[in-house]
């Protein structure tokens, strides 16, 4: 698993997220994929607080502005 080198230290704020495939594979041309993403998202926001400000889905990463009361644990819940 990889380490993030980023510290979250203003959780009252949105933040820039970007998250990228390994080997930049372009596995987002898929739908069903995107949807797994959405629908992560959907229940964060119902479960977790997360606040979804934008997204952008590219072909083998994806940038989101988001804001969580803990932000950290919404990431790493996300990306597993």
């Amino acid at each position: 698993m990889g380490r993030s080198r980023y510290t979250i230290t203003e959780i009252d704020k949105p933040h820039f997220l970007t998250c990228t495939i390994v080997e930049w594979l372009p596995l987002f041309t898929r739908p069903a994929l995107v949807d797994i993403v959405l629908n992560t998202w959907r229940f964060q926001q119902a479960n977790q607080g997360l606040q979804l400000y934008g997204y952008v889905v590219l072909e083998n990463h994806l940038h989101y502005l988001a804001q969580s009361p803990d932000l950290a644990k919404s990431v790493a819940s996300f990306k597993s």
